[in-house]
């Protein structure tokens, strides 16, 4: 079985982006970035929204656009682009590389998805992210905690009908201030 991760940067107040959208306050250093490639490195598949999977889509050409990129950055991109994907989005018509399009509801989908066996599952998209929370579908939050204040804009954590309970299992500081708290879920 396997378990399904939801992993994302986070401002101080508890926001993926801004009040416009805006995230470039997460972009990460090398030490972060190179951090990402290992975790992503572990993940059998990747479950995203449509607004996450055309800002990631990026992944799929990177290396053809922008060969000079910090190795590092490359090395993303390569992980990226192999990792089987599948897209939750009832407006997109096609989707590119390892990538499936997927008009099922994912809270039918996924627990089918979690019972096969293999490496977790990642999962991303604030929209896909909060449908799948209240349905108690994550087992594991892996929050990346940036120094700053937002003030507004996507939430992490969206309304919940009930609280979830969590057990801390690792912590870590970066030279640049991150923090990145990894929970399961009690």
């Amino acid at each position: 079985m396997s378990k399904l991760i939801y992993s994302m940067s986070v401002s101080l107040d508890g926001y993926i982006s801004g009040p416009q959208g805006d995230f470039d306050w997460s972009a990460p250093d090398e030490e972060l970035h190179r951090f990402h490639n290992d975790q992503v490195r572990e993940l059998g598949g990747h479950l995203l929204g449509r607004r996450l999977y055309e800002v990631m889509s990026y992944g799929e050409t990177a290396e053809e656009l922008n060969p000079a990129a910090p190795q590092y950055a490359l090395e993303f991109a390569r992980i990226w682009k192999d990792l089987p994907k599948i897209v939750y989005s009832n407006t997109l018509t096609t989707v590119e590389g390892k990538t499936r399009l997927s008009s099922e509801d994912p809270v039918a989908e996924v627990p089918r998805l979690k019972e096969q066996p293999g490496d977790p599952l990642g999962v991303g998209g604030a929209t896909l992210a909060a449908t799948l929370m209240r349905h108690d579908l994550i087992d594991e939050y892996r929050l990346f905690v940036y120094p700053v204040v937002v003030g507004g804009g996507k939430p992490f954590f969206t309304g919940l009908e009930q609280s979830i309970e969590f057990a801390l299992l690792e912590t870590r500081t970066f030279g640049t201030g991150v923090v990145y708290l990894r929970y399961e879920r009690r």
